[in-house]
């Protein structure tokens, strides 16, 4: 999906204010973690995910691993924390970080 940078930047503006919702550890990508992340990207879309200690490209490299795993798209990633962003035309507008937000 191709989001243009209104988009991307309002994104980031909400995902500033998000908690990570799950936390990769030195275990890296697990079945557990691939489902948790499942979960919450369809309850909420729009989740923040912390990522393990290592190098920018190793961060990177986790964060598009999970991204492709949830057919999801990385919106931003700095330091420890990667945003990732998969819609959900059907998404509980209670749960939903999109709709919470909406303009």
């Amino acid at each position: 999906m191709q989001l243009d940078n209104a988009t991307i930047k309002r994104l980031k503006g909400i995902g500033h204010e998000l908690k990570p919702i799950v936390m990769i550890g030195n275990n890296g990508i697990t079945p557990a973690i691939t489902e948790e992340i499942e979960r919450a990207l369809t309850d909420h879309e729009l989740i923040k995910v912390k990522l393990p200690a290592g190098s920018k490209h190793d961060r990177d490299v986790v964060a598009t691993e999970l991204a492709t795993a949830a057919k999801a798209n990385v919106i931003h990633t700095i330091g420890r924390m990667a945003l990732l962003l998969r819609q959900n035309p059907n998404a509980n507008p209670k749960l939903s970080n999109l709709a919470r937000h909406a303009q």
